[in-house]
């Protein structure tokens, strides 16, 4: 693995040198680069990391999946005191035998690097760094067993009980890895929770699941929940375009190289819009986001279904949406497409896993189907009833208007890390 990108530059406050400093610096690590904000983890990163700077001198230390992430730019690179970007180049063959050597999961060795340990660790010796701050539970491995400052975890998601849930549906020797991955990644959720001052999840179900799975004190343990940038999913904004068919719109989004996604689009295509489609035969069904499988390939031109791909606006295609679609079968934490459909004023009909999470009311913000008969039912019932779907979308609106704007979701983030108010307030001045 090669350093891509690596800058220091010295700081004393929060990227302005003008400001005094008042707590020393915070060292982030993430899995991925946190810019663009295009996809779940990285929104979420994103987002944090900004707020981070605000109040402190922050070093950035992850990983870029390919070249094309690791030119991409940000403002957040001027303010940053120091950064270091690492290639990740290792196979997953590879990674499974590391995994299988030393008796670790594979998710943790996928990213290890002696490269990224290296820098860290003289950063650590010969830097201010007061609190380090870990992005998603495989970067914990990166945290020096000799640090003394505060340790803040946000896992986001418990990692492990999706691995456990893969396994005992699976077949062998899928089944085995997946069990052996849960099994070892429940053990080192553990390890890290204990190591850390606060262990953070993106909802209060996600966080009870870890306390409960792991018995670690509920002071160590809270919700951080993810927020939506208001100013870009405002559907006054976007143009209005006819996209799909004649017909009714269903749209789905997300990243369709994930497996609970092309999970959650194979079973709709295929077992609900056959449903749909005896009421509303010309009812299209797409499929939008970045680096779709040959398994979601396969669907389109299927019982309605269209797979478009990456796209230069996700909101044009959720405003032209009659109706959102969440069908996922497994879901951790707070789904994002989701929260952005909301936003738009756009009806959803969600599964319960992936409504699990965000604070709203069934019937006046969202629906929540049981199993794939009821999302037809209510997918077909929004169709027929226009102005009941209007309803909803726009309860949908103000309720994530209200409580899913950044500022608000990570209003406690600097009393996390150590900040307490009079001294946020004074780095706010």
């Amino acid at each position: 693995m090669a350093a891509l990108a690596t800058f220091h530059r010295q700081s004393s406050g929060a990227g302005d040198s003008k400001r005094p400093r008042l707590m020393g610096d915070i060292l982030f690590l993430t899995h991925r680069v946190p810019w663009p904000p295009n996809r779940g983890d990285k929104i979420r990163s994103h987002h944090i990391l900004r707020k981070l700077m605000e109040f402190a001198p922050v070093h950035l230390a992850c990983f870029a999946d390919d070249e094309a992430e690791a030119a991409e730019t940000s403002d957040l690179q001027n303010g940053l005191t120091s950064c270091h970007i690492v290639r990740r180049t290792k196979p997953q063959w590879m990674a499974g035998i590391e995994a299988l050597v030393s008796g670790k999961s594979i998710s943790v060795t996928s990213f290890g690097s002696k490269q990224l340990q290296n820098w860290i660790g003289g950063l650590i010796n010969h830097g201010n760094v007061d609190c380090i701050f870990v992005f998603s539970g495989q970067m914990a491995q990166y945290i020096p067993d000799s640090f003394s400052g505060r340790v803040i975890m946000d896992f986001a998601d418990v990692d492990s009980a999706k691995f456990e849930s893969y396994g005992d549906e699976g077949y062998w020797p899928m089944s085995w890895i997946n069990k052996r991955e849960g099994r070892l990644l429940k053990a080192f959720e553990y390890k890290t929770g204990a190591r850390s001052d606060k262990s953070l999840f993106v909802s209060t179900a996600e966080a009870q699941l870890f306390q409960q799975r792991s018995g670690l004190s509920t002071a160590k343990i809270m919700a951080l929940g993810n927020g939506i940038d208001l100013e870009f999913y405002r559907p006054e904004v976007v143009e209005t375009t006819k996209l799909g068919g004649a017909g009714p719109l269903l749209v789905f989004t997300g990243q369709m190289d994930y497996r609970p996604n092309i999970e959650a689009v194979a079973s709709f295509s295929k077992h609900v819009m056959p449903k749909i489609l005896v009421h509303f035969p010309d009812t299209q069904f797409a499929i939008v986001g970045r680096a779709p499988t040959e398994a979601v390939w396969g669907l389109d031109g299927k019982n309605g279904t269209q797979v478009v791909g990456a796209v230069d606006d996700i909101r044009t295609w959720l405003k032209a949406a009659d109706v959102v679609v969440a069908p996922l079968r497994i879901a951790r934490g707070i789904q994002n497409k989701i929260l952005e459909a909301m936003a738009m004023g756009k009806p959803v009909v969600a599964s319960g896993d992936a409504a699990e999470g965000i604070d709203a009311i069934h019937g006046q913000h969202f629906l929540v189907a049981e199993n794939i008969q009821q999302e037809a039912s209510l997918i077909c019932n929004l169709l027929e009833d226009p102005t009941e779907a209007d309803w909803l979308g726009s309860n949908a609106a103000k309720l994530v208007r209200d409580q899913y704007s950044w500022e608000h979701q990570l209003f406690e983030l600097p009393g996390i890390c150590g900040l307490d108010d009079h001294q946020f307030a004074e780095a706010a001045e």
